[in-house]
């Protein structure tokens, strides 16, 4: 029997659709305002409006884990619309996007920067047009934050802000539209939009946080401070916060001051179609991958440090480094310089860099790896790639930080190391590369874990009844 297949019947535990039955009404909970009553909806489809920020070219992690989770609640029979703003999403699987862009990039940074723009809207058209905005998205997003505080301060600031505009225009569509049960923001830099949104549709507001504490760290005084104010500031208007790992619901609890009752956890999730494609076979050498933004807080110099330290100081051989993921223009330098440091080491013909993967490109390129390291230097509150890895049986070797304890405490698929040391990390491959009984198991253990607990039906479920939560905590408040 196909290995993969066994692996499938034992791990896979099909997760019920909601469906509308004829006949059927929703179970009301006593309270309606002028849009009509507020549903209880546990066990029952919701209506979901879930905003999302595009990215222009990248594939950003939090566009495609909302593009999933999109999907499979409308697969499980939720009606649901994910609305970009500033770009339209760039995704690797078929984008469940709605296909008008709010708050379009070009306006807001027009916005932004002089008051004529904000005053008129003679071009509005233009930025607005699909063409336009495609053509833009071709182009690098900055999202350097040391160059988008006073940005970032206007968007918290809401309507008192530059992009006051921009977001009636959004406020005056979601009046024209059937009202959502809940409002999904995707990260708390667009906290801003609450106030507006609820006096627009009159439903409860939920905002995700999902690792927009690096842009926040990395924002230059007065920006950082005032942005945290902000937010904090608006966490009384949010009906609950959904955080994407355990470290990260902590976290912000601790920063932002939020009530544990209104802090809810929907861990991430992956779709697994493509990932089983029959057994693995014997790759011609031992393979440590890199795969994620290639940037210095990503790590990849730790993990080309300890690569050059296991060849020249063990008999680690028969290898190869990968790197792959986005490179922004700005850290083309931040490459460069990796790659003359393999060359200096006389490595050269051993590390590649493949670039930015699509989704069949990133799955072969996974299941080549016998090895994933992203030794990230700060607390990572997401690491999807270390779902993605597992699942095309690669074995994680990641830094004791952020939320990698609690991935591979799940999953079982990887071993964790010390931050910040290339060293240790070494050690770690070395230990691994002289033990394949234990790399095999750890591959086995992964495999299974991801399917068990991680794939994008389980996120669903866990968003449903986060969601549910606080519709019902909203509608009693």
């Amino acid at each position: 029997m196909d290995p993969m297949a066994a692996l499938r019947c034992e791990c896979e535990t099909p997760t019920p659709s909601p469906r509308r039955v004829r006949g059927e009404k929703p179970i009301y909970v006593g309270v309606s305002n002028r849009r009509g009553p507020v549903i209880n909806w546990k066990h029952r489809y919701m209506k979901i409006l879930a905003l999302t920020a595009g990215a222009a070219r990248m594939y950003c992690g939090s566009c495609l884990r909302d593009n999933t989770l999109a999907a499979e609640l409308g697969k499980q029979g939720h009606d649901v619309t994910l609305l970009p703003l500033y770009t339209p999403t760039r995704t690797d699987e078929p984008n469940a996007s709605y296909p008008k862009v709010f708050l379009n990039g070009i306006s807001v940074c027009l916005d932004q920067q002089a008051a004529f723009f904000r005053k008129t809207r003679l071009l509005d058209r233009l930025w607005d047009a699909p063409w336009m905005l495609n053509l833009a998205s071709r182009t690098s997003l900055q999202v350097d934050p040391h160059l988008l505080g006073a940005m970032a301060v206007s968007m918290l600031r809401g309507e008192e802000g530059f992009q006051l505009k921009e977001i009636r225009k959004l406020t005056t569509w979601l009046r024209s539209q059937p009202a959502p049960d809940l409002v999904v923001l995707p990260n708390s830099l667009l906290i801003g939009l609450a106030r507006p949104i609820r006096e627009a549709v009159n439903r409860p507001i939920c905002c995700m946080l999902q690792g927009e504490e690096l842009f926040l760290d990395q924002l230059r005084e007065p920006y950082r401070t005032q942005s945290l104010e902000l937010i904090r500031a608006q966490v009384a208007g949010v009906d609950g916060f959904a955080a994407v790992s355990q470290y990260s619901a902590d976290y912000w609890r601790r920063r932002l001051d939020i009530p544990e009752r209104r802090m809810y956890v929907i861990p991430l999730g992956i779709n697994l179609e493509g990932y089983d494609r029959g057994e693995r076979l014997p790759h011609p050498a031992f393979t440590i991958g890199f795969f994620a933004r290639v940037a210095p807080e990503k790590g990849l110099h730790l993990l080309v440090e300890s690569y050059i330290r296991l060849r020249r100081e063990t008999d680690f051989g028969g290898s190869a480094l990968r790197a792959a993921g986005y490179l922004a223009p700005e850290h083309r330098s931040y490459l460069r310089g990796l790659e003359r440091r393999m060359k200096e080491a006389g490595l050269a013909h051993e590390f590649r860099y493949l670039g930015e993967l699509d989704r069949g490109q990133k799955i072969e390129y996974l299941q080549s790896l016998d090895l994933l390291s992203v030794p990230s230097t700060y607390d990572e509150p997401k690491g999807i790639f270390l779902l993605e890895a597992m699942a095309a049986g690669a074995v994680a070797v990641q830094p004791r930080r952020g939320a990698f304890p609690e991935i591979l405490e799940k999953t079982g698929g990887g071993i964790l190391v010390e931050p910040d040391d290339a060293a240790r990390l070494a050690d770690a491959v070395y230990r691994l590369w002289k033990d394949p009984e234990r790399v095999a198991e750890l591959r086995r253990r992964g495999l299974q874990g991801v399917r068990l607990h991680c794939g994008a039906s389980h996120m669903a479920a866990r968003a449903v009844e986060a969601f549910s939560a606080m519709a019902t905590a909203a509608a009693h408040a």
